[in-house]
């Protein structure tokens, strides 16, 4: 469990950053909590002293005879393992924030995507996860793999469909299909499957389904390589699960 505590001179700014990160904490599974939020510097630092906190989101101008480098420089002296990400629309003082030992440097205004990829990568790093992600649209977009259930080529579009929604980018269905682990299988010139997510296969009609009602096709130059897969990867009770009709 990481507690956060966030600081900011405007209350609207921490609210919309407070909803935004509890929405990145469910919606990944990631146990974590805001423990504290200020508008005022002195008040962190005090919290900081006296209370267990990992993680700090600050802004740099926070309106105050204090800076949030400032703040940030104090409260490094305390604990020198917090982990400290700075929002701020003062992009311009970002090389001197990473002196602090920053994790990162998120310029306003933040989308929930860039704030996603950080997070994830800050659980990453401090709970050793080795859990593998794919990162769109030049980094932009982060998607766990184990949560992707197929992967669809629609035109110039590659669509990926996971278990909470779906993300389209631009970008080689091969050059995807060749950075995916073995437990991906091309079943289709349009679809690559995660195997590991499939619910059943209705061979007769070449179509696989996934437990939320998703399903995808299976080609005929594409059939025998799938069924090898499942049949190397999974012994005979695990294929029953799958449910194969004949």
């Amino acid at each position: 469990m990481l507690n956060f505590a966030l600081c900011d001179d405007n209350y609207s700014a921490i609210d919309k950053l407070s909803k935004m990160l509890n929405s990145i904490l469910i919606s990944n599974n990631l146990k974590g909590q805001i423990t504290f939020t200020s508008s005022s510097p002195d008040k962190l630092l005090n919290f900081v002293k006296h209370n267990p906190v990992h993680v700090l989101l600050l802004d740099i101008d926070l309106k105050s005879t204090k800076s949030g480098i400032e703040l940030a420089e104090q409260i490094r002296a305390i604990d020198k393992s917090v982990y400290i990400i700075f929002i701020t629309g003062h992009f311009e003082f970002s090389l001197i924030a990473y002196k602090c030992k920053t994790f990162d440097f998120l310029a306003k205004p933040l989308t929930k995507e860039r704030f996603e990829e950080t997070i994830l990568r800050l659980y990453s790093d401090v709970f050793g996860d080795t859990s593998r992600y794919i990162r769109l649209d030049n980094n932009k977009t982060v998607i766990k793999e184990d949560s992707i259930r197929f992967i669809k080529k629609d035109g110039m579009k590659v669509i990926f469909h996971t278990d909470t929604r779906d993300y389209e980018t631009y970008s080689s269905f091969n050059k995807i299909s060749d950075m995916l682990p073995y437990n991906f299988v091309r079943c289709h010139k349009s679809y690559i499957v995660n195997v590991g997510k499939i619910s059943d296969i209705d061979i007769p009609k070449n179509t696989i389904h996934f437990s939320n009602n998703d399903s995808c096709y299976i080609g005929p130059k594409y059939k025998e390589i799938l069924m090898e897969v499942l049949e190397n990867e999974y012994d005979t009770d695990d294929m029953v699960s799958f449910d194969i009709a004949k």
